[in-house]
């Protein structure tokens, strides 16, 4: 999605699109920075190729400032994997300090979830997020020298971490469903793992266009925990 700076001009009061009573304080989007579901580039922001389309329901500052956050981290959660990936199969000197960053996501992604959840839950959630990115760096080095079976353990691995932040998630929180991040933790696997081969394949057109479609799903990743949280905790995010 494109991430566009708050312009007034491109949210236009026009009651009559809104189903709920008009007006209310933060009509859907309003904060800076915030991605607009229906724009996915910047000939989108033009207002003249902007189309009717049927509006998110009416979002609090507390609600977009949440999503803000989820869609943060989880668009690092991407960006940084993307480029450990690249600095491993191209073997550059930033490889280092490159998965080093990678490493700080888990924390930062933790620290969303402390303030609704406590520390320990935080806790556990920043160490499976570390090892799904610790099992996603030894799978690339495993991959890259051709050790196919040390490969397909730690493949193995990292699926099963998958499904362990699945289920702690739908134990912390009942609108997030395991089965559901279940399906979209492993989807997102399989781009990770489809980048890095053709990254390795030196496929780089292929792998821009992976990239694309997982951002786009680690972005509808973070909706979907703004969407659980604000469900579990209305008297933070009514509107």
């Amino acid at each position: 999605m494109y991430r566009v700076p708050y312009q007034p001009y491109y949210v236009q009061p026009v009651p009559q699109l809104y189903s709920y009573p008009y007006p209310c304080p933060y009509p859907y989007p309003v904060a800076p920075t915030f991605y607009h579901p229906y724009m996915s580039t910047p000939e989108d922001m033009r207002w003249s190729n902007k189309k009717a389309t049927k509006p998110a329901d009416c979002w609090n500052r507390a609600e977009v400032e949440l999503n803000n956050l989820w869609r943060l981290v989880w668009e690092q959660h991407g960006a940084w994997t993307r480029m450990a990936i690249m600095s491993i199969a191209a073997g550059t000197p930033d490889e280092t300090a490159t998965v080093n960053r990678l490493l700080r996501n888990p924390g930062d992604t933790a620290a969303v979830l402390e303030p609704y959840y406590g520390e320990a839950a935080a806790n556990r959630f920043k160490q499976l997020l570390t090892d799904h990115f610790e099992l996603a760096v030894d799978l690339v080095k495993a991959a890259k020298a051709g050790e196919a079976t040390k490969a397909a353990d730690i493949e193995a691995k990292w699926y099963k971490n998958a499904d362990e932040i699945a289920a702690f998630l739908s134990s912390i929180n009942p609108y997030w469903n395991e089965a559901a991040f279940r399906k979209m933790l492993h989807d997102h696997l399989g781009f990770v793992k489809d980048e890095a081969v053709q990254q390795l394949n030196q496929q780089y057109e292929q792998s821009i266009a992976t990239y694309d479609k997982m951002e786009q799903q680690i972005l509808d990743m973070a909706d979907h925990f703004t969407r659980g949280m604000t469900q579990q905790f209305p008297a933070k995010f009514g509107c």
